[in-house]
């Protein structure tokens, strides 16, 4: 019998089938048995970084899962989104939120041109640069789907940020991206469970040269 999805097994995860594994397991549950039950506040700062910032559509919402980012994004009028997730049940449970225009099950470290033919305004993630999911080299597929000026807003677990080779991609984009920005913020309000209620995130902004 498969461990329950929760947090721990989402930061043990250690391949792609895990990842799905994971998701699939989780898709039902996830708004309520996490997101709010955990306060997990990632999403609500990813949208309101890339609101505050200027972002417009039409916007790619990467490692979308069931909506969060997209349904704080709509309340602030921002619009077309797309989702792109690697579990298609997590998916599908954002497809009856109505929250997106085209949703695509794809892999953010694979060249995403064939999936994602349009070019974006906005680029947004939340929960998706973290423990055994996404590493830097996902960050220069998204680029390359990318329209000239298009405002990115991706959190990234602050644990990782120089651990995993992150602070150092953006150094190598630096001929690429402007107007980066990197705070560090909570991940959970005191919902959360102990072992976890400290974790932070860096919210990072910047735009496509």
């Amino acid at each position: 019998m498969a461990d329950k999805p929760n947090l721990d097994r989402a930061y043990a995860v250690g391949s792609t089938d895990d990842i799905k594994s994971l998701y699939r397991d989780w898709a039902e549950t996830y708004d309520e048995a996490f997101v709010t039950a955990k306060g997990y506040r990632l999403a609500e700062l990813v949208a309101d970084a890339f609101v505050a910032a200027g972002g417009t559509g039409p916007v790619l919402d990467v490692g979308a899962g069931t909506g969060a980012v997209a349904a704080h994004l709509g309340k602030a009028d921002i619009s077309p989104i797309d989702a792109l997730d690697l579990s298609q049940e997590m998916l599908d449970v954002a497809r009856d939120k109505g929250l997106y225009r085209d949703l695509v099950a794809a892999n953010v470290l694979e060249p995403l041109g064939p999936a994602l033919p349009r070019r974006y305004n906005g680029i947004v993630s939340a929960g998706t640069f973290t423990h055994g999911h996404v590493g830097p080299d996902g960050i220069e597929n998204l680029l390359d789907i990318a329209r000239f000026g298009a405002l990115f807003a991706l959190s990234i677990n602050a644990a990782h940020f120089a651990a995993k080779g992150f602070e150092a991609a953006f150094e190598r984009l630096a001929d690429q991206i402007s107007d980066v920005s990197a705070p560090e913020l909570p991940i959970y309000d005191d919902r959360a469970d102990p072992e976890h209620r400290g974790d932070t995130a860096r919210i990072v902004t910047f735009r496509l040269r």
